[in-house]
């Protein structure tokens, strides 16, 4: 293998869609880092047909970046390439493929927090059971990115079949109904750091909005739509009081334990809800976060003193030492 060569890995993308076109800004950025703290790099884009990862094998490099977050347009598929390149014995940075899959189906992912003792908001995938909740969000299985939320995701338990039904043929991926916390919303970063599982600063979502009639979510359209009041409505924010200090002591030990019921490794994001009584609830484990320099696992990073460059050399670290290990 090549001691200095990187294969910066991603799907194929509908560069039609913002949340689809954002993978090729990860690239390129990823890319650039690699080359400034002395890597060569290539970037190949991969499917489940085998010539991407014949081009990725004849690259021979030290180590994959993988930036795939769908297969063929599929978010589901994604956990498929880093488990060949597994079976090819080629290191790759993240979460290992067992991993991306549990944690990118929602529904399981929140059966195996609730059977490690974690809170997690009740759910349902056919959106009956929820009596005890007045309100809930329907929210895509196996996606990310806000993918199919909007302001009408959030409605009450009586209509939740009815909205995941319109949601599945609307949008053409399965959707399921999550009892909805209407609380403040923290995003905690975890980071390898030379075999050190770091927490990262913590980050709030703040909801600016006044306009009491849409639900204080991040939804596609504040992700992705600079038009959209919510995309410069929902800042992040790294500033807290003392008194914040106990519940965000709280959500760093829980997702530390994430991090092991999901065996993560190199970096990861878990989000959370804390709602009017104080309680934090986990809404998803992201064993794939996005790595766009305005992203919010980069500004975490950033706020620790870790500047773009050198998180990412902290990632290939990571996956390069983890490989030393397993030989």
């Amino acid at each position: 293998m090549m001691g200095n060569q990187v294969a910066v890995i991603h799907g194929e993308v509908d560069l039609a869609r913002p949340d689809e076109a954002d993978t090729m800004v990860q690239v390129k950025a990823v890319s650039d880092a690699l080359e400034h703290i002395g890597y060569r790099t290539v970037a190949i884009p991969v499917s489940l047909d085998s010539l991407g990862m014949q081009k990725v094998a004849d690259s021979q490099p030290a180590v994959v970046f993988n930036l795939v977050e769908a297969v063929n347009g599929d978010g589901a598929l994604h956990h498929v390439i880093p488990t060949v390149l597994e079976r090819q014995g080629i290191p790759y940075t993240g979460s290992p493929g067992t991993a991306l899959f549990v944690t990118s189906q929602k529904p399981l992912a929140k059966r195996l927090l609730r059977a490690a003792g974690l809170p997690t908001p009740d759910w349902s995938k056919s959106g009956h059971g929820l009596a005890d909740t007045e309100t809930v969000i329907v929210k895509a299985v196996s996606e990310d990115a806000s993918f199919g939320l909007d302001a009408a995701s959030v409605v009450d338990r009586s209509r939740a079949m009815t909205e995941i039904l319109a949601r599945r043929a609307r949008f053409g991926v399965e959707f399921f109904a999550e009892a909805f916390v209407d609380g403040r919303e923290f995003n905690l970063s975890l980071l390898d750091n030379s075999g050190t599982v770091e927490v990262l600063p913590p980050a709030e979502i703040i909801f600016e909005s006044t306009d009491e009639s849409r639900p204080r979510i991040v939804d596609y359209g504040a992700k992705w739509n600079p038009e959209d009041p919510g995309y410069s409505g929902t800042p992040r924010s790294f500033d807290f009081s003392s008194v914040d200090t106990p519940i965000l002591v709280e959500m760093s030990e829980i997702a530390l334990e994430c991090w092991d019921v999901f065996s993560l490794s190199g970096y990861a994001r878990v989000d959370f809800r804390v709602d009017t009584n104080g309680r934090p609830w986990i809404l998803e484990v992201n064993a794939n976060p996005c790595l766009s320099p305005d992203a919010g696992f980069p500004a975490a990073a950033q706020r620790s003193g870790i500047e773009y460059d050198s998180l990412i050399g902290v990632i290939v670290s990571a996956a390069l030492q983890r490989r030393s290990e397993a030989a």
